[in-house]
């Protein structure tokens, strides 16, 4: 009897957070080594589909790194990296398309359809969702950024009851296939949604106190203090990309970024539905 009524409290504390939340677009950007965890992966899904009966519109973006640089050996391709982005020449952009959308895609699309929801998978080219151009560093190949998001695919599938599921593969209006850093582009598509929130699940707890990361993350932090922590030394280069991600988002209109790790079983839930939360969201 205590464990069901447990159970019941912690309904009753997600109740004013379904109703905030209810009708609203959250975007997850979703990669890192809990995507190679098969029970991880599926509690992370499981966690999307009942955002989605909750009455909440979640759009996926996902990474896939190490898929990609594990193909490339496989292929005997050598992967190179500048600064943390993936040099990215016509051969690996092959390999990247075909990781990113013909199979952790598929696979994400796949697992929310089996678990009760309806998902559709896209990429940039379709009806030009990620309208993007190269980047200013030539020697990285086919890496870009993105210029426009068309939101009226993402839009659409909202209302028709789907959840959108994105590969970070933007077009240039040439036709050109781009390779993009997939926490700029769910930065930019939440963005484009006037996004609830835009969360981060990685592979660790979120953005760390000192650089050992015995003190444990920072639990709130305003925008404005980004900066000061990068200068101190404080922001890893493995964390640079989502900070930024952060400020794009919060300056482009998405209330709260929050950085939680995917490692903990239904960490989504956990920071979205419970008062406490988990991880660090970030505040204008």
């Amino acid at each position: 009897m205590k464990e069901a009524i447990e159970r019941a409290r912690t309904l009753i504390e997600a109740l004013p957070y379904i109703r905030e939340f209810y009708g609203r677009s959250m975007v997850i950007k979703y990669g890192g080594k809990a995507w190679l965890k098969e029970d991880l992966k599926r509690k992370i899904t499981e966690d999307v589909v009942l955002m989605k009966y909750v009455g909440i519109r979640p759009v996926l973006v996902h990474g896939g790194g190490e898929a990609i640089t594990e193909m490339m050996k496989r292929l005997q391709l050598e992967p190179r990296f500048i600064e943390g982005n993936r040099v990215t020449d016509r051969e690996t952009m092959e390999v990247v398309e075909m990781v990113l959308v013909g199979k952790i895609n598929k696979e994400i699309v796949s697992l929310i359809n089996q678990l009760g929801a309806r998902a559709v998978g896209l990429e940039g080219k379709d009806g030009q969702l990620i309208l993007a151009r190269r980047c200013k560093n030539k020697n990285l190949g086919l890496v870009g950024e993105v210029e426009r998001i068309n939101s009226l695919p993402i839009k659409i599938l909202e209302e028709g009851g789907f959840i959108p599921v994105i590969a970070p593969i933007g077009v240039t209006l040439q036709g050109e296939t781009l390779n993009i850093n997939a926490d700029l582009v769910a930065a930019e598509i939440a963005c484009a949604l006037r996004a609830e929130k835009l969360i981060f699940l990685t592979d660790v707890e979120g953005i760390m106190r000192d650089s050992s990361g015995r003190r444990g993350p920072i639990s709130t932090l305003r925008m404005g203090e980004i900066d000061t922590l990068i200068k101190e030394g404080k922001i890893q280069e493995g964390m640079m990309a989502k900070v930024r991600a952060c400020q794009r988002a919060l300056k482009g209109g998405v209330k709260k970024v929050h950085i939680i790790s995917g490692e903990i079983p239904h960490s989504l839930l956990l920071e979205v539905f419970t008062d406490t939360g988990i991880g660090t969201q970030v505040i204008k």
